[in-house]
């Protein structure tokens, strides 16, 4: 039996902060359904800014969102006219309630899972093989100064008529430590054959 919990949700609390931060008495199941709505919005409609996290703050009749991203261009826009539109967006889903909305920039991608897998998960819907885009990626961090990445990828892999997984790893990656700064994160690449899952677990 395996016994594997989440990297990031073991963490919250001890050596990770919580991305939703508020209270409620009465509304907790409205909010936790919002929140929801919030990031899968965004992770659809901007999967091509690389988006890092999602953090969301609640005051009374305001909602606060930052977004960390890899390219915090494509949801500025020109002149900042596409954080009208999402912020626009975003209002309808929280039926009215008043949205704030920042953008901050991810300074090093490559030390980031969530970028890091979009980033492959790109390469496999562009055709690139993936042992190619994971060793360049593995490469990256390591130069970037992480302590250790572990990469597994499970689906279709090179269009084959059966479905497996395969795992690359590199350096130190001490799981059970809570001290130790995990980053982890699920993409998944939307291919012609079928999606592929694609796991990062990055010690930084």
């Amino acid at each position: 039996m395996g016994q594997k919990v989440h990297p990031v949700g073991y963490r919250v609390g001890v050596s990770k902060p919580w991305e939703s931060v508020w209270f409620a008495e009465k509304n907790f199941a409205l909010y936790l359904h919002e929140d929801y709505k919030i990031r899968t919005l965004l992770n659809k409609e901007y999967k091509r800014a690389f988006l890092s996290k999602i953090e969301i703050s609640r005051f009374p009749g305001l909602v606060n969102v930052t977004v960390h991203s890899g390219k915090p261009g494509i949801l500025i826009g020109r002149k900042g006219s596409e954080i009208d539109v999402i912020a626009g967006k975003l209002a309808k889903v929280l039926n009215g309630s008043k949205v704030s909305l920042s953008v901050k920039e991810v300074k090093q991608g490559e030390l980031d899972a969530s970028i890091i897998g979009a980033d492959i998960a790109a390469q496999l819907e562009r055709r690139i093989a993936y042992k190619r885009a994971i060793k360049q990626a593995i490469r990256n961090a390591m130069q970037a100064g992480a302590q250790g990445i572990k990469i597994r990828i499970s689906g279709r892999l090179n269009n084959a008529e059966i479905a497996r997984s395969e795992e690359f790893k590199e350096g130190r990656m001490s799981l059970n430590t809570l001290s130790a700064d995990i980053d982890y994160r699920l993409t998944e690449a939307l291919t012609q054959m079928g999606i592929i899952g694609i796991k990062v677990w990055l010690a930084k």
